[in-house]
């Protein structure tokens, strides 16, 4: 078999980059997908209990409006729009994100601490550029808001000590500090919870966010080959071997799954420089946890965040809120909740897998987002594990990164996508999307790619 442009990976890039050949009129391509749906990390599943789980906490909210057009053509009206809603729980109290600026929200004596810190942090400023993640968070927040929110918390959703990530990725992913704001909202006793790019967002009506890449893929199913896994690569020979011992001979080829295991798994003879570069990435892995209730209660929150120990997740989304077509059919007298909760795991921390779901539910009886009188309501208990969660920007990862990409572009291959081009700050589905879509524009047309840049 032969193709012109041959594509690993039906997640949204890979499904992005198809879609914009085909915009462009070019039918000569691939997509290989190891498993049996499209979607990747953006794929949702139904359980046997009718209740619908997404592979994480996704939102859709756009920096594009390539994407927005392509969602709204996706979609056909057929969303809800939301008012984000997230908080954080700590110190037995719930605090509107982002933690640093509702801090008003704690006990008074960790209000002060937090305000003390910050005082500190502005008296004792450090010139030059910070060693890693953790000095930053030191340096921007203070003793108190550090210790008792972001290091913790960054512990628990990157399975990955701050002292060995860098802080070149923040962007808008992390809210800084501004004193005299946080003491403005202590004392007029102001909420401030509209930062950030997901302060609105939107999400399908039903089937969840995997919805939107099942559509996609049927646009263009004739292309993609479900079930083949991509096992070799010869890049001298142009050609891919898929399970089965076919060889796919192609011209150009994307790679949108784990960078790392593409050179080192999948790739024929690549230099020790490459080897060395693809061993120093670093990721966490996350496994998701879906606890479906009887009974309705009140609660408009869409997500939460848990940086303290009494439970094993950094994140629970009210899945229930997102869409009453989440849950399985519902009326007055019959109604459910669905918590999805998140939990990190990597070498630096491991965990017990089986042991989490029990866990699960202790935290959010601990947490309070269940009674304990729930825990005989439960109607489903859904898990799934993902071994790459979220690509980490450790401190080796931006001088691999300058090495692996150019080499691999050198033998006609290209990586992009959350893992295939390793880079957190522009992995949010949209970016995702628009990683593939551009480099199709790229090899198409020349156009110069503007999401991703090694």
């Amino acid at each position: 078999m032969k193709t012109t442009y041959l594509i690993i990976g039906a997640g949204p890039t890979g499904l992005g980059a198809g879609w914009r050949l085909k915009e462009l009129g070019v039918n000569d391509f691939l997509i290989l997908e190891r498993s049996s749906q499209v979607g990747g990390l953006a794929a949702s599943f139904k359980d046997n209990a009718g209740f619908t789980w997404d592979v994480g906490g996704h939102v859709v909210f756009s920096h594009y409006e390539y994407f927005d057009r392509l969602l709204d053509s996706l979609l056909g009206g057929e969303y809800l729009e939301h008012q984000r809603e997230a908080w954080i729980r700590m110190a037995g109290a719930w605090a509107p994100y982002p933690f640093q600026n509702n801090i008003r929200y704690l006990p008074p004596k960790e209000r002060w601490r937090c305000v003390q810190g910050l005082l500190r942090a502005r008296e004792n400023q450090v010139e030059g550029r910070p060693a890693n993640f953790r000095e930053w968070i030191l340096r921007v927040f203070g003793q108190g808001i550090a210790e008792l929110f972001m290091l913790p918390y960054n512990y628990k959703v990157w399975a990955t000590r701050p002292e060995d990530m860098d802080f070149g990725w923040i962007g808008e992913r992390v809210s800084v500090i501004d004193l005299e704001r946080v003491l403005k909202n202590i004392v007029l006793e102001l909420d401030d919870v509209s930062w950030g790019p997901n302060n609105t967002f939107k999400f399908p009506l039903y089937g969840g966010t995997g919805e939107i890449f099942r559509r996609l893929g049927k646009r263009m199913s004739e292309h993609i080959l479900i079930g083949q896994e991509a096992l070799r690569i010869d890049p001298v020979a142009k050609s891919v071997t898929v399970k089965g011992g076919e060889a796919i001979e192609y011209e150009t080829l994307l790679n949108t799954g784990p960078l790392d295991r593409l050179v080192l798994d999948k790739m024929e003879s690549p230099p020790d420089a490459a080897i060395r570069a693809a061993g120093s990435l670093t990721h966490n892995g996350v496994w998701i946890g879906g606890v479906g209730v009887r009974g309705h209660v009140e609660d408009s929150k869409c997500w939460m965040y848990f940086p303290e120990s009494n439970c094993p997740f950094y994140r629970v989304t009210n899945f229930h809120n997102y869409s009453p077509k989440n849950v399985p059919h519902q009326d007055k007298d019959d109604r459910y909740r669905a918590f999805m909760a998140e939990v990190s795991f990597s070498r630096d921390k491991q965990e017990d897998l089986d042991a989490l779901m029990d866990r699960t539910v202790d935290g959010l009886v601990a947490s309070g987002l269940m009674a304990e009188a729930d825990r005989d309501q439960v109607a489903t208990r859904w898990e799934r594990r993902v071994d790459y969660g979220y690509p980490v920007p450790c401190l080796a990862r931006d001088s691999a990164l300058r090495t692996l990409q150019p080499w691999l572009e050198s033998q006609g291959i290209y990586s992009r996508g959350r893992f295939g081009g390793w880079k957190y700050e522009v992995g949010n589905m949209d970016h995702s999307v628009m990683q593939g879509v551009e480099w199709a524009d790229f090899i198409v047309r020349g156009q110069a790619e503007k999401t991703y840049s090694a």
